[in-house]
């Protein structure tokens, strides 16, 4: 880079990953312009439009986005879909550098019969449609049924069970989407059957997550204390390699399985099942049954864990609506090296690398396209620290952009997204939407669709 020119990085998608790398950025170089390119016209990704709309101390991380990006100078370009408004080779000659921040985008398939059918559906779909996600807003989900099947039991099926066993007076204290709000209301599931592949050793549950589930105001939690009678080797893997969550959560699940006299009322219940992996899903023309297989754990190469199908009884279990929370995957970008097998973008320390092995130069990589749909919202600061630090150390010997001057990228963006999005577009949007809050007694009411969001969006002075 020449000598007394200004770094200038652009960032590919301004949810948290995209957010905290900003941020540890202009503290690693406060001489830095950044730019924060987002396909919506809103910013902060999950933050918005994953994180439950009951978890609302959660949320307020919005304010701490915006203070350490958005006012200390970072411009926001929404509603601009990189590879289609904004080519790869066209962000290298504006910006000395480009950090890829997209995400984990599709959601993975269990593979099975029936998995088509109107009513299974993947869990993030139903977690986009809830928070108002404009792409997920005409989604429908059927909840006249008086059983759903959640699979998996990770936080995002935890999240999935709270929102659709919780009170319609519980929900309507929060952000959740109106068209949501109404469609849960009329609700008439009475059960939640939660089904873990593996054993409870081995709920992907983070305590906090698992421990709200046993609380849940009119809902009774329901365990088989026989399912938490661990196998000899997850006993064994648990004394010797199981993590401080591992072992909380068993505790906290036989607590919750002993408490065989709780509520013995309840408007509606979850069970969780273990070591249950679905077979088939039928129904005539949508979801009525799942069919699922008991598993065992054994060990694979490596010392690793893993369930495998033993027997040949089929259990079936009545619903009318299944979702799979089984994990994300990301999608490749236009013109930048992809890792196939692991669905992130090859990378050393958030350095992408070529199919060659070595560095691109002036490309990165963090969150979950870089390390793959792993940890909480809290990884992405340590992960953010990591690529940064590697990107700081090389940002001035990495070549000067052909076109260094702001005006060149602001210009390409007005002739091509016509509805850009700025940051005074996104506080208009942010405003709008806590008014409307405000006389609701809400936190926010959201802006479900883009016409709604771009409408408020040009209202900004």
């Amino acid at each position: 880079m020449m000598p007394g020119r200004r770094p200038r990085v652009a960032i590919i998608g301004a949810g948290p990953a995209g957010a905290f790398a900003a941020s540890c950025l202009l503290r690693a170089r406060g001489d830095a312009e950044i730019d924060l390119f987002e396909r919506l016209p809103t910013p902060w990704g999950l933050l918005r439009g994953g994180v439950a709309p009951d978890h609302q101390e959660i949320k307020r991380l919005q304010d701490t986005f915006d203070r350490e990006t958005l006012q200390r100078g970072c411009r926001f370009f929404g509603n601009v879909e990189i590879g289609v408004d904004v080519s790869h080779a066209e962000l290298m000659r504006h910006y000395t550098a480009v950090i890829y921040a997209t995400g984990a985008q599709t959601d993975k398939s269990l593979g099975i019969p029936g998995e088509d059918l109107p009513g299974s559906c993947a869990a993030t779909e139903f977690v986009a449609w809830y928070n108002g996600h404009p792409d997920y807003r005409d989604l429908e989900f059927d909840l006249s049924a008086k059983r759903a099947v959640v699979i998996g039991n990770g936080n995002v099926a935890a999240d999935v069970v709270r929102m659709l066993t919780r009170s319609a007076s519980e929900l309507e204290r929060t952000d959740v989407a109106d068209h949501a709000l109404e469609a849960l209301r009329h609700s008439s599931l009475e059960e939640v059957v939660v089904l873990g592949r593996r054993g409870p050793a081995q709920a992907a549950f983070t305590s906090a997550e698992l421990r709200e589930l046993g609380h849940l105001d009119g809902v009774q939690l329901l365990i088989d204390g026989d399912e938490l009678e661990l196998d000899d080797i997850s006993r064994e893997w648990l004394d010797e390699h199981g993590t401080f969550t591992a072992r909380t959560n068993m505790t906290l699940l036989r607590e919750f399985a002993a408490r065989l006299a709780q509520r013995a009322v309840a408007r509606r219940r979850i069970a969780l099942r273990f070591l249950r992996s679905p077979v088939a899903i039928h129904g005539t023309g949508r979801v009525e049954a799942l069919d699922v297989r008991r598993n065992e754990i054994v060990r694979s190469d490596g010392g690793l864990l893993r369930a495998r199908p033993v027997g040949e009884e089929i259990e079936t279990i009545e619903c009318g609506l299944v979702l799979r929370s089984v994990g994300y995957r990301a999608v490749p970008l236009p013109e930048v090296p992809f890792d196939e097998r692991n669905f992130v973008l090859p990378n050393e320390r958030g350095r992408v690398m070529t199919p060659d092995g070595e560095p691109l130069p002036g490309v990165y990589a963090v969150g979950w396209i870089k390390r793959g749909p792993t940890g909480i919202l809290g990884t992405n600061k340590r992960d953010a620290e990591e690529t940064v630090t590697c990107l700081a150390s090389d940002i001035d010997a990495l070549p000067s952009p052909a076109t260094p001057g702001r005006h060149e990228i602001d210009a390409l963006l007005a002739a091509r997204v016509p509805e850009l999005v700025t940051a005074d577009g996104w506080r208009a949007i942010d405003a709008h939407e806590l008014q409307r809050g405000r006389s609701e007694l809400r936190p926010r009411v959201k802006l479900a669709s883009s016409d709604e969001l771009l409408a408020a969006a040009a209202t900004a002075p």
